[in-house]
């Protein structure tokens, strides 16, 4: 009798050590996947921070650029800005003169 309850026990002692190889691989799975999850949404707020900064980044190199621009069209445009500005300074000094002379009659 003995004989058959020392293995009635070992065979319940080897079903219970399967069962905790079973939770132990599960347990393990469990925390590969959610291992896996972390490392997906790292990837893709890395993904997104990335996205972002080149957005950020193009945006001040436009802004900085049309500076540049500017700069060298007020330059460049100096002469150009300058003759606009005396013939307009003509034209107002040409409109505030009489057209019609001292002696001449007024139109009817």
């Amino acid at each position: 009798m003995e004989e058959g309850m020392r293995l009635g026990g070992i065979m319940k002692k080897d079903s219970n050590r399967k069962w905790m190889w079973w939770f132990l691989i599960a347990l393990a799975a469990v925390q590969i996947y959610f291992v896996q999850e972390l490392l997906a949404v790292f990837a893709l707020f890395a993904l997104a921070f990335a996205a972002l900064t080149v957005v950020v980044f193009s945006v001040y190199l436009m802004q900085k650029g049309w500076e540049t621009v500017l700069a060298r069209t007020e330059q460049h445009s100096a002469p150009v800005l300058d003759i606009a500005r005396r013939g307009l300074a003509f034209v107002g000094a040409a409109s505030r003169k009489p057209l019609s002379g001292p002696d001449s009659e007024p139109a009817q």
